[in-house]
C-alpha cells in the first residue's frame, strides 16, 4: 500500500503566504535528482529560435511566481495530483544564449537523463523549438509519439532565412523528419493567421497531421473536437504540446506571435479535461513572454495550462500504480 503522505506536497496559502518563500512550480520541493519524483516540472529558459517578439526566455521564472495561484485540488474532476504521483520542481534545463545549437544539445541530455530516470516531463518554455530538443529526450526506445498541439500555427515550416532549419516555427517537422513523431497521429487545434504563401501549412497535410483550423473549431465546438483528438492519437504513446498564442490574445498577450481569433481559456480548459484516459509521456507549455505581458495574466493563463496537464499525468500514474 503505497503511502500517499509521505508524496512531496506543495506548501499551502494557508500556512505561508502565497508571495512568501522561494517561487517554485506549484509551491513544489526542489529536487536536482530527478529519480526522486515521477512527474518532473521543468523550466527551459530560452528563445533562440523565436523570429520576432523575444522574451520567452523569462517565461518559467514567470510561470512559477504565477503558480502560487494553484491549489491541490482540481475543481471540477476532483484529480488530486499530489496525492497520485510523486511531484516535484527539477529547476531548469541547462542552456546557452548565445548558441542554437549548443542548447539544442544541452536540452536534449538533459531531458535524456530525466527519461532515463523513468520521470515524466512537465515542462514550461520558453519558445516553441524547446519541444525538439525534449523530444528528442524522451522518445528514444519507444514508439513515435503522438502530439496533441494546441497553437495558432502549424510550426512545420522547413527553413528561415534561407536554409537555416531550426526555428520556433519548425520543430514538429523537424521531429517528424527524425523519427520522433507520428504525422498521422499529430492534431493540431486552433491553426489560423494570414500566411506568407497559399502552401505554407500543405507539408503538414501531406504527412497526414489532422490541421483543426480555428474555424473548424469554432464549427465542430469543444466536445467534437476533443473526440477527434481522441481518435487521432488513440492508445499510443502521445505528448501534449501548448502554445499560449493558441488562445485569443485578449487572454494572453504575452507571447511572440499572437493572432486574433483564438479560443477562451475555459475552452482550452474543457479540451485538456477531455484527454484523461490517453497514453500521456509528457507535456509542455510554451511561448509565455513577461515583456510583453505586464500584468502577468498570460504567466497566470500558461501555468493554469500546465495545471491541467498535471493532473491527466498524475491521474495516469496513478492508475499505472494502482493508487485509484
Amino acid at each position: 500500500m503505497t503511502d500517499k503522505a509521505a508524496f512531496p506536497q506543495p506548501v499551502s496559502g494557508i500556512v505561508t503566504p502565497r508571495f512568501g518563500d522561494v517561487a517554485t512550480f506549484m509551491r513544489l520541493p526542489l529536487f536536482r535528482d530527478p529519480s526522486q519524483v515521477e512527474i518532473g516540472m521543468i523550466g527551459v529558459p530560452w528563445d533562440g529560435g523565436t523570429t520576432n517578439r523575444p522574451g520567452a526566455r523569462h517565461g518559467p521564472r514567470q510561470m512559477r511566481d504565477l503558480s502560487t495561484m494553484m491549489r491541490r485540488i482540481h475543481h471540477v474532476t476532483g484529480i488530486a495530483p499530489y496525492e497520485l504521483a510523486k511531484c516535484g520542481d527539477l529547476g531548469d534545463a541547462s542552456v546557452n544564449p548565445a548558441s542554437i545549437d549548443d542548447s539544442l544539445g544541452r536540452i536534449e541530455k538533459f531531458y535524456a537523463k530525466v527519461h532515463a530516470a523513468g520521470v515524466t516531463p512537465l515542462s514550461a518554455g520558453g519558445d516553441h523549438l524547446v519541444t525538439l530538443p525534449i523530444m528528442r529526450g524522451i522518445a528514444k526506445g519507444q514508439a513515435p509519439l503522438g502530439l496533441i498541439h494546441f497553437d495558432a500555427h502549424s510550426d512545420t515550416w522547413d527553413t528561415y532565412f534561407g536554409d537555416y532549419k531550426y526555428t520556433h516555427g519548425t520543430p514538429f517537422r523537424r521531429a517528424v523528419e527524425e523519427g520522433l513523431l507520428d504525422p498521422k497521429r499529430v492534431v493540431q487545434i486552433g491553426i489560423r493567421g494570414s500566411l506568407y504563401n497559399r502552401d505554407d501549412n500543405a507539408w503538414a497535410l501531406a504527412q497526414g497531421m489532422r490541421v483543426i483550423t480555428i474555424e473548424e473549431y469554432f464549427d465542430l465546438g469543444v466536445e467534437k473536437v476533443i473526440a477527434e483528438a481522441r481518435r487521432v492519437v488513440g492508445s499510443g504513446p502521445t505528448y501534449i504540446s501548448f502554445d499560449v498564442d493558441g488562445l485569443d490574445p485578449a487572454y494572453a498577450p504575452g507571447t511572440g506571435t499572437p493572432e486574433i481569433g483564438g479560443y477562451t481559456p475555459h475552452e482550452a480548459q474543457r479540451m485538456l479535461r477531455g484527454l484523461r484516459g490517453l497514453n500521456l509521456v509528457g507535456g509542455d507549455v510554451v511561448e509565455v513572454s513577461p515583456p510583453f505581458d505586464m500584468s502577468g495574466n498570460t504567466a497566470l493563463v500558461g501555468v493554469t495550462m500546465m495545471w491541467e496537464i498535471l493532473c491527466l499525468l498524475a491521474e495516469g500514474i496513478g492508475k499505472r500504480k494502482g493508487r485509484l
